[in-house]
């Protein structure tokens, strides 16, 4: 038996060939995931380990920021004589590193990443454990010089000599490029910058005598433990946050453990994708190739095999598909970490390829995910192979089931469809959004397994619908191409399933974010009624010098700032809420129409007072005239009166939690050091708006970090950003149908090799080479379309569930677009055109003869 199989499987390898690639690109996904993940982790683990102090100590984390509020949070840089005087000390450090600064060139071009990733500016001083070394000029002296990176330098081809300005929080600086340091390390994709420790805490901070953080290097056999106590002592532990350098170097993977989970969970979310898709072409490919074998598997039982036997000669064939995707998968999956580690040095994280790590359970998991994936996947295969009886051998009949009854297929896809249609009811119903969403999840999953259960009771109905237009427009050719995707429905349900799982994603996103950009759009029709808002990018916070630049512009009449800061608050229910606040200027009204439950705008910005969302206030039994106390970063505490309560639509999802906020003020007194996150700017009387604009952007010239932006550029800015979820969601549909390409053409190839007698037959009786070809294309752009029709009309039902959730969180608007609904089932008349090319051909060029012989 073992021969058998091994034969069998070498002899039919190249119709397995097409499902050997679904598990390669499955397995591929995982593999490359885990080991660009391992890589970075890896790389950034040697980083943290070889530049951390021994201790280091640093402001107490309170409260942690959701949004960039701009605020420094530092220690006294006299902690330094303090340390130094501790026994087990070596040496001590007064570090300065900002990270929101900018710097621009002598063209106000930005000298920074475009990536995303920050500019950071600080003191420069050379120890053993420093990330970079002066490998160009000489070490900077004084507040004219400056220190760049190499990177940096070369990217946006700054020389020694050349001048820079440096925009941070104080104010704007001038200094001179004296030298260049190059990364000893990884380069994590930040720009450096490096001042004087003389002049850096005066110039980034605002003053000489604060610091980000002090470095404290241990004497020799004085262990960081040990030391941290001592340190600790001495400052006093509740104070500030000491890290010995193995716990410095854990915190900071941790932090970076968030950007690695996102990357990570989006390969295995392609992964996913490829194994849920390629599971249906795995079960299609062995049920055709059982069906074929209807009369070896009877030789085989007339020769003595016995039912497991067979079955297990079914499901080693499936294991050794598996171990030879999973093989050529974990290949490509080191090919396409490989990949990912040069697209990251484009971006400016400058990995080591020749460092790559495979650790042991990279290909644990590839050959678990591949293997296992097809042994499920042959097992329904292999246990109506077994009950192949020995008669078969002489009756030739198909054990593929195209004559079963589907009685057992319709009472478990109505059960479950019913289950799944009340958890979506039971979601649109809801009016909370955490059980909301999960009906939802429960709701999708159980209508797409009903779905792929019922699909083939659905084939005959919908596809004579789709195909009914084939007799008149294509004659016989058409009403037989209709015939021969009816023919079999399990085969067919099975091999459109494929498509449908993409498309069905694709209609309940596209619904989603349709609804969202929909949401949006109103909320800044009705809200935003300033001329024009300047913002940083990535709505990062800006200096003072930018408010100061737009408030000098000509033609600018009323500026109205915002800021934002972290908070706590004690609500009456007992509950602690950490979220943001948002500061503003007096006349608010002037620039947004807000709406109001109770109270006002004179009352929401007065002293002691703030504002927030009449839904989240009655969630927590909060009433105007309710003293809140309320936490500021820092340790600085407030106790402040609710003064007005809002009702303003998507209140939740356009703000913070609460939608809390407060005059400027009042945020300043407790968050003094905070920077404007974006002005609000009307046009003085007289002055046009595009006037303004024009004068705007030449103000604005100098600081390439902010933007100038009206309700049009605002209403775009949104659509973008939910664009990229949606770009995500297309690469997923792009996988997904590539995979469900590949089921099309094995079934149709499979198919044309099943049907080679009947094909030579027609061929004899006159049916040309065009209209067989014809004839395959035909009903694979039915079948591909079935598949689509079905995904579709899941995804819509989906997106209108998603609708309801995201309408808890105030974006109440619905759209369908139903251009995107029409692009998709052209395009998928089109994959079933695609996937047809090479199967049509092979039955094209069969010998009429030779086919009419072959049994």
């Amino acid at each position: 038996m073992l021969r058998a199989t091994l034969r069998g499987f070498l002899a039919h390898k190249g119709r397995l060939a097409l499902s050997a690639l679904a598990v390669v690109l499955s397995v591929a996904f995982v593999a490359g995931s885990l080991i660009f993940s391992d890589t970075v982790g890896r790389t950034f683990d040697r980083l943290f380990a070889s530049t951390a102090a021994d201790v280091t100590v640093e402001p107490k984390e309170d409260l942690r920021s959701p949004v960039p509020g701009g605020v420094v949070r530092t220690v006294p840089a006299g902690l330094t004589e303090r340390i130094a005087k501790v026994a087990g000390v070596a040496a001590v450090y007064a570090d300065v590193s900002v990270r929101n600064v900018v710097v621009v060139d002598r063209h106000d071009r930005s000298v920074g990443p475009v990536t995303g990733a920050p500019t950071v500016a600080g003191s420069w001083y050379a120890t053993r454990r420093s990330p970079v070394r002066l490998t160009s000029g000489h070490a900077p002296h004084g507040a004219g010089e400056a220190l760049l990176d190499a990177d940096t330098a070369g990217k946006r081809r700054v020389r020694i000599g050349d001048p820079l300005t440096v925009q941070a929080q104080p104010g704007s600086f001038r200094v001179r490029v004296v030298g260049i340091v190059t990364f000893t390390t990884t380069n994590p994709g930040a720009a450096r910058v490096f001042l004087d420790p003389a002049v850096a805490g005066r110039v980034l901070l605002g003053s000489a005598d604060r610091a980000t953080g002090v470095s404290v290097d241990a004497v020799k056999g004085v262990t960081d433990t040990e030391l941290k106590h001592r340190v600790g002592a001495a400052v006093g532990t509740g104070t500030y946050d000491l890290r010995t350098a193995d716990e410095q170097a854990k915190s900071a993977a941790a932090d970076l453990g968030g950007f690695l989970d996102v990357i990570k969970y989006v390969m295995l979310g392609f992964a996913g994708i490829a194994v849920l898709v390629g599971v249906f072409l795995i079960v299609n490919t062995f049920s055709m190739l059982i069906a074929q074998r209807t009369r070896e598997l009877g030789l085989l039982r007339a020769l003595g095999a016995d039912r497991r036997q067979v079955r297990r000669s079914v499901l080693t064939e499936a294991v050794l598909l598996g171990v030879a995707g999973s093989t050529l998968g974990l290949a490509a999956g080191i090919g396409l970490a490989f990949g990912l580690i040069r697209l990251m040095a484009a971006f400016g994280m400058n990995l080591k390829a020749t460092e790559m790590v495979i650790g042991w359970g990279t290909p644990v998991a590839a050959y678990a995910v591949g293997v296992g994936v097809t042994f499920v996947a042959a097992y329904l295969p292999a246990r109506r192979a077994e009950a192949v009886s020995p008669m078969a051998a002489l009756a030739d009949a198909e054990v593929a089931g195209a004559g079963r009854p589907l009685r057992i297929r319709a009472v478990t896809g109505a059960v479950v469809g019913v289950a799944g249609a009340a958890a979506l009811a039971g979601c649109a119903a809801a009016t909370r959004t955490a059980p909301a969403a999960s009906l939802l999840g429960l709701g999708v999953v159980l209508t797409l397994i009903a779905t792929v259960i019922a699909g083939p009771l659905l084939v005959r109905p919908v596809i004579r619908v789709l195909g009914g237009a084939f007799p008149a427009l294509f004659g016989p050719v058409g009403r037989m191409s209709q015939r021969n995707a009816l023919r079999n429905p399990r085969r067919t349900g099975a091999t459109a399933a494929a498509l449908m799982v993409g498309l069905a994603l694709v209609g309940g996103m596209s619904v989603a974010s349709a609804s969202m950009s929909a949401s949006f759009d109103r909320q800044i029709d009705r809200t935003l009624g300033a001329d024009f808002i300047v913002q940083g990018t990535e709505f990062r916070p800006f200096t003072k010098d930018v408010t100061d630049a737009v408030a000098g512009t000509p033609g600018a009449g009323l500026v109205v700032r915002q800021r934002i800061a972290p908070i706590a608050l004690r609500l009456p229910d007992g509950r602690r809420v950490e979220t943001t606040v948002t500061g503003y200027d007096p006349r608010l009204d002037d620039v947004a129409h807000l709406t109001y439950a109770r109270g006002g705008s004179a009352a929401a910005l007065a002293p002691g007072r703030l504002a927030m969302d009449a839904g989240f206030a009655q969630d927590h039994r909060v009433r105007i005239g309710t003293v809140l106390p309320v936490e500021f970063q820092g340790g600085r505490r407030a106790s402040l009166t609710v003064g007005a309560l809002t009702d303003q639509e998507g209140s939740q999802a356009f703000g913070s939690q609460g939608g809390v906020f407060l005059g400027l003020a009042t945020l300043a007194t407790y968050v003094p050091d905070g920077q404007d996150s974006a002005l609000y700017v009307n046009a003085a009387p007289g002055t046009g708006a595009q006037e303004l604009r024009a004068g705007l952007e030449r103000s604005l010239k100098p600081f390439p970090q902010v933007q100038v932006r009206d309700q049009a550029d605002y209403k775009k800015l949104v659509h973008d950003q939910i664009a990229v979820l949606l770009y995500l969601v297309y690469a997923l549909l792009g996988l997904a149908i590539v995979i469900a390409v590949l089921g099309v053409v094995n079934t149709l190839a499979l198919s044309v090799v099943e049907r080679t007698r009947e094909i030579g037959l027609l061929r004899a009786i006159g049916l040309s080479r065009r209209q067989l070809r014809r004839m395959i294309r035909l009903e694979s752009v039915v079948i591909a379309v079935f598949g689509a029709v079905l995904g579709l009309g899941l995804g819509l039902v989906w997106g209108v569930c998603m609708q309801r959730v995201l309408a808890l969180q105030g974006m109440t608007a619905l759209a369908v677009p139903w251009g995107t609904v029409v692009a998709v089932v052209i395009g998928a008349a089109v994959v079933g055109i695609v996937a047809a090319l090479l199967p049509a051909l092979r039955a094209s060029r069969m010998n009429v003869l030779t086919a009419i012989a072959h049994e």
